[in-house]
């Protein structure tokens, strides 16, 4: 069938002769245009895909069988490219069709100038199209589109045009064909779950096992930690400002504030003790002497 081509019209199918297909998704680009990206599924004869895997597309770009995978993307006199390649001659008997789809980024296809499949036999460098179809959008709503569908027929295979096209974009039409979809995203009426409850603190602990480290002092242990040795070294770097705590034990070879419970610091005059009250100014010594006995 190399040399002929074969101007498809919708729904209309060709027998291919081939056994490794070239499938160049074609349009010209242009200040607007919106970005187009082939795909390819492979479904069983129930018209679903058997795995996960066997969706093609720009996140997964080469089937696990390597029989299915996608070409870079070209820049050509006509236009720019996306292709799908496909060895059907060597695919799993499992593998009843495999579909060729196109979606859209930044528009819908109704903004896709000059859209077409252009079919080739891989086997033969610079060969002449196998078939053409080109794919026009039905409603202008389109995001996503099949052009057309590579199926077995006896011992070979035929492409059928198609132009089917879906306003959910390659998402709607994945799960169409059996695509689980994992979307992590929330949708926006659906609340965000509460965050869990805080564990509750835990019980303190005995009052035995707490003394060691409760802050109140005895007096004994006051003065068993001022006679501690401590290890000559560079002072502490922790300059922040803190406000003083009055209930703090005293330090050692620092003044105190005036406290009336507070214990004398060693080495330092204590504030006197607080005067007498003042005295009666009407105040007389009674009358005494010899010469007051009558």
């Amino acid at each position: 069938m190399t040399g002929m081509t074969h101007a498809m019209l919708k729904g209309s199918n060709v027998p291919l002769g081939a056994t490794s297909i070239r499938a160049v998704l074609r349009w010209t680009p242009g200040a607007g245009v919106p970005d187009v990206d082939a795909s390819a599924l492979l479904l069983g004869t129930d018209g679903r895909v058997r795995a996960d895997e066997d969706f093609v597309f720009y996140n997964q770009p080469r089937h696990p069988s390597g029989f299915v995978r996608l070409l870079p993307k070209k820049r050509t006199a006509e236009g720019l490219t996306d292709t799908v390649q496909a060895d059907v001659g060597s695919l799993d008997a499992s593998v009843d069709q495999v579909v060729l789809a196109a979606s859209s980024d930044g528009g819908t296809f109704s903004g896709v100038p000059d859209l077409r499949i252009v079919l080739y036999d891989a086997a033969v460098p610079d060969g002449e199209p196998l078939a053409v179809f080109d794919v026009r959008a039905e409603t202008g709503e389109e995001t996503a589109v099949i052009c057309g569908e590579l199926y077995r027929r006896g011992d070979g295979w035929k492409f059928r045009a198609v132009g089917q096209g879906y306003p959910t974009g390659l998402i709607g039409l994945a799960t169409a064909f059996g695509i689980s979809v994992d979307d992590s995203e929330p949708s926006p009426g659906t609340s965000a779950p509460e965050p869990a409850a805080p564990a509750p603190a835990p019980a303190p602990a005995p009052a035995q096992t707490q003394a060691p480290h409760t802050p109140a002092h005895t007096p004994a242990q006051a003065q068993t930690q001022v006679q501690t040795p401590s290890r000559p070294g560079p002072p502490s770097v922790d300059q922040t400002p803190r406000r003083p705590d009055p209930h703090a034990e005293p330090s050692y070879g620092y003044p105190q504030p005036a406290s009336p419970a507070a214990q004398p610091a060693y080495g330092y005059p204590q504030p006197a003790a607080a005067a007498g009250p003042a005295p009666d100014p009407d105040f007389r010594l009674p009358p005494m002497g010899p010469q007051f006995i009558s």
